[in-house]
C-alpha cells in the first residue's frame, strides 16, 4: 500500500529511474571511489565532473560496459544511493523494481543485475529485456500479433527486435554504441591530425557537429587536442563531413544488426513492419541523419520516436501495469 513501483533503465552511460507518472532521475552511471577506503565520494554528474581531474586515491570508474554490469559492488552502491534518492529511507516501505537488460543477455548477467538492485534496497524485483520496456515506453500496438520492429541505440549496445503479443519474436545485440562512436572519432582525430582528443571531447563533436549521412550544410567545430609528437596543447578545426566519414565503419555494424533481425523475421511480420515503419530510440537516435541511412539501407521508413532517451525507463514503470501478461515473456533469474 504504502510501497512505491519504479522502474529503471540501468544504461552504461546514463541510469534513469521513474514511477508510473514521471521520470523521477537521471544521472551518469558513474561513481568515484577512495581507493583506500573503498567507500564511495560522489555518484551521476558530480562524479562524471570529476573525470580525469582526481588524485591518484580517488578513481572514477564506469560500473557498466557494453550494457551489462562490469563491477557488481559499484553498480550496488549506485543503484542504493538512487533508489535512496528517490525513495527516502526504505527500511519500513522498500519499492518493488522493474529493471532493464539487454536482449541475450546470458543467466551471470541476468543475476547479477537482479542481486544488485535487491540488494540496493528492493522488496521485489523483475528484469524486462530493454527492446520490450522501449517499445512498451512508446505505446506500440504490442499487444497484436502484428509486428513492431525497434531499434535502441545505447551508449553501450544496439538492440534490434521485432514485438507481438507482448513479447521478442526476433532480436539480435551489437554490443557496441555510443561510445563506440565516439571511439571512432577519437582515432579519426588521431590518424589525420596527429592530434590526441578526448572521449568527452569527441562525444561533443558528435553531439554538436556529427550527422550519419553527408549534409545540406557543413559545420566546423574546433577543439584542443594534444600533438602526439610534441605532446603539447593543439587546436585542430573538423568539419561535418570528416565526422561522417569518422562514423561510417561502426555505424555500418549498426545496419547490419537491424538487417540480420529483418532476415530472420517471418515474413507476415515483415509487412506489417513495412506498413508501420522503425521505430528508433535510445541517444544515439539522436544522430543526425541516422533515421534516413536506415532508410535507405533497410529499405523500410525508420522514425525517430517522441521520447527517444526516456521511453526505456517510462516502458518499465508502466510494465507494472500489465505485469499479467508480460510476466510469461520475462527473463528468468
Amino acid at each position: 500500500m504504502f510501497s512505491k513501483d519504479l522502474g529503471i533503465d540501468l544504461g552504461t552511460m546514463y541510469t534513469r529511474l521513474a514511477d508510473s507518472i514521471q521520470v523521477l532521475l537521471e544521472e551518469p552511471t558513474i561513481v568515484s571511489i577512495d581507493v583506500d577506503d573503498q567507500k564511495m565520494v560522489a555518484a551521476g554528474l558530480e562524479a562524471r565532473d570529476m573525470f580525469g581531474k582526481v588524485p591518484d586515491n580517488i578513481e572514477v570508474a564506469r560500473p557498466l560496459r557494453n550494457g551489462v554490469i562490469a563491477d557488481y559492488e559499484i553498480t550496488e552502491t549506485l543503484l542504493a544511493y538512487l533508489l535512496q534518492r528517490v525513495s527516502g529511507s526504505m527500511r519500513i516501505f522498500r519499492p518493488r523494481v522493474m529493471i532493464s537488460v539487454p536482449y541475450g543477455v546470458t543467466s551471470v548477467e541476468r543475476r547479477a543485475v537482479y542481486e544488485a538492485v535487491m540488494e540496493a534496497g528492493s522488496r521485489e524485483a523483475f528484469l524486462i529485456q530493454q527492446p520490450l520496456a522501449a517499445a512498451i515506453g512508446i505505446d506500440l500496438p504490442i499487444n497484436s500479433p502484428s509486428g513492431n520492429m525497434i531499434i535502441s541505440l545505447g551508449g553501450g549496445c544496439t538492440e534490434a527486435a521485432v514485438i507481438a503479443m507482448y513479447g521478442i519474436v526476433v532480436a539480435d545485440t551489437l554490443r557496441a554504441g555510443g561510445t563506440d562512436l565516439d571511439e571512432a572519432i577519437v582515432t579519426y582525430v588521431r590518424r589525420k591530425y596527429g592530434v590526441v582528443i578526448g572521449q568527452a571531447t569527441a562525444e561533443q563533436l558528435k553531439i554538436r557537429i556529427g550527422a550519419a549521412v553527408p549534409q545540406d550544410t557543413e559545420n566546423s567545430m574546433e577543439v584542443q587536442g594534444q600533438d602526439q609528437v610534441t605532446g603539447l596543447p593543439r587546436p585542430v578545426t573538423l568539419t561535418t563531413g570528416e565526422i561522417v566519414e569518422a562514423l561510417q565503419e561502426p555505424l555500418k555494424q549498426i545496419v547490419e544488426t537491424g538487417r540480420r533481425v529483418l532476415e530472420k523475421t517471418p515474413p507476415e511480420l515483415v509487412s506489417d513492419i513495412i506498413d508501420r515503419g522503425v521505430a528508433l530510440c535510445g541517444g544515439g537516435a539522436l544522430l543526425r541523419g541516422i533515421d534516413k541511412l536506415l532508410t535507405k539501407s533497410l529499405g523500410i521508413p525508420a522514425y525517430l520516436v517522441d521520447n527517444p532517451l526516456t521511453c526505456v525507463v517510462q516502458g518499465t514503470a508502466k510494465g507494472f501495469s500489465m505485469l499479467n501478461v508480460i510476466r510469461r515473456n520475462l527473463p528468468k533469474v
